[in-house]
């Protein structure tokens, strides 16, 4: 398999064209892109100006960056200058944001070449890509399954082989869920650690960009690549980030693993992937972790808690979107009227129920009711979670309660679909990072995710013990395992 890394390696020394390895993955795009559907736009033009400035820059002698020629794709609700990004509303329709997110400056400061923004739910609220303006997105390991949500466009793309890495973002597992049902790596970093400048908001206490690759190891570096304080996000934590490989491959002898009892049981986790937690468990405990169960209880009020808290953020984010100063306007009779004709034309029906259950949630009467004791709940997870890292150096769950579904199998029942996200929401609510690694199949053959938990600014371990996973977990082929 060609890496991320291998591909940037070659292209600073010379022995690669980016050009042509760009026309290869865009090849690859055009045969297969219309089955999956991946991107909501293609942006080759930038893509071929950008790949034959790196090829400029390394003819000239120059360094172009750690990703010199990598191709990348981007969720589309990341800001890119002059280029539609629409979150996959119709109520963006036609709006070209005036200014780059601060992490699409820094990958094209890296080197890195912009294939395309990818498919998304709407306003990234889903865990199945279904909600989307644009139509769905399928599964590259299964085309009846979805890719998991909000982030599946990016998910898809990197399984799919389009691009070796892209960026989503995760509020309540979006970047992780898409992973674990596509097969491919995810994470979530520590709240803070990647600039929110130029990403659309959802829930602005719960937002994090983050990276999709093929291996733990190209996910390390596109995580460094853009992580780091950004005077334009208030958010952004101050200081040198951790280096998510500083310990890549040195194993995890005498590390404290603790598997969230909590989240192994939770709700609707199906055998099979219950198993492979259990089997990357062991694997962790025979390459030296000492590994235990361990209880973080609040956890199991997670998925209550953010669904007063997520929504609730979106309903105040969301208000900016009236059809008066950019995207979509339907005219009515007076101001009133057009906003109303506006956001009932331009937002999808998830949207407009969460934008209505968030509303409620902090209206008069109801506030300290609803969304003050969610964010009471929101302390007690932290305090749980302060408490497990006492015993445990990193926490170990499953990521998504079963495998790929198959797309409409749950459109129809909200609280269904909500349930995709038991084990991913506690990190967000936390602001902790996790990450997702593929470790073997469930029954159906489809890729199941094993997450790995660690505390605030643990990237480095995390990054270790997910490096040490994917070396113990089964070969896949496209049949099944082996």
């Amino acid at each position: 398999m060609t890496t991320a890394r291998s591909i940037a390696e070659a292209v600073r020394r010379g022995e690669r064209s980016a050009v042509a390895i760009l026309e290869e993955h865009l090849a690859r795009v055009a045969q297969t892109e219309p089955q999956v559907h991946a991107f909501s736009l293609l942006t080759e033009d930038l893509a071929r100006a950008q790949a034959a400035q790196v090829d400029h820059m390394v003819a000239s002698g120059e360094d172009p960056g750690p990703l010199a020629g990598v191709p990348v794709a981007l969720k589309d609700l990341l800001c890119t200058r002059g280029i539609p990004t629409t979150c996959c509303s119709r109520i963006l329709e036609g709006w070209r944001p005036p200014y780059d997110a601060t992490v699409v400056r820094r990958l094209a400061e890296a080197g890195a070449v912009t294939v395309g923004k990818t498919n998304m739910d709407e306003f990234a609220m889903g865990s199945s890509t279904e909600h989307s303006a644009f139509g769905p997105t399928r599964n590259p390991r299964d085309l009846s399954r979805v890719p998991g949500g909000s982030s599946g466009g990016s998910a898809a793309a990197v399984a799919a082989g389009f691009v070796p890495m892209a960026l989503g973002s995760d509020t309540g597992g979006s970047i992780r869920q898409p992973a674990a049902l596509c097969g491919v790596v995810g994470a979530k970093p520590t709240y803070g650690l990647v600039s929110r400048y130029g990403l659309v908001a959802f829930a602005s206490s719960l937002d994090q960009i983050g990276p999709f690759a093929a291996n733990v190891a190209d996910a390390a570096l596109l995580l460094d690549v853009i992580s780091g304080p950004d005077g334009a996000d208030s958010t952004s934590l101050p200081g040198e980030p951790p280096s998510a490989r500083a310990k890549l491959g040195q194993g995890v002898d005498g590390l404290r693993v603790g598997v969230i009892a909590e989240l192994a049981g939770a709700e609707g986790v199906a055998p099979d992937v219950a198993r492979r937690l259990n089997q990357a468990a062991d694997a962790l405990a025979t390459a030296g972790a000492k590994v235990e169960e361990i209880s973080v209880p609040a956890v199991r009020f997670g998925l209550s808690a953010y669904y007063l808290i997520a929504p609730a953020e979106a309903s105040s984010n969301l208000a900016r979107f009236d059809g008066v100063r950019y995207g979509l306007r339907e005219r009515g009779n007076d101001m009133t009227e057009t906003y109303m004709a506006t956001r009932a034309a331009g937002f999808g029906p998830e949207v407009k129920r969460r934008i209505m259950l968030g509303t409620y949630a902090l209206s008069a009467g109801y506030y300290e009711a609803y969304y003050g004791k969610a964010q009471k709940v929101r302390t007690l997870i932290i305090r749980d979670f302060e408490e497990a890292y006492r015993s445990c150096d990193v926490l170990l769950s499953p990521t998504s309660p079963t495998t790929a579904f198959a797309l409409g199998a749950k459109t129809a029942d909200p609280l269904t679909m909500y349930l995709s996200d038991v084990c991913t929401i506690p990190a967000n609510l936390a602001g902790h990072p996790a990450v997702s690694v593929p470790f073997g199949t469930g029954d159906d053959g489809l890729p199941v995710g094993v997450q790995v938990l660690a505390p605030a600014l643990g990237e480095t371990v995390m990054f270790q013990v997910a490096a040490a996973l994917e070396e113990a977990a089964p070969a896949v082929t496209t049949g099944g395992e082996r």
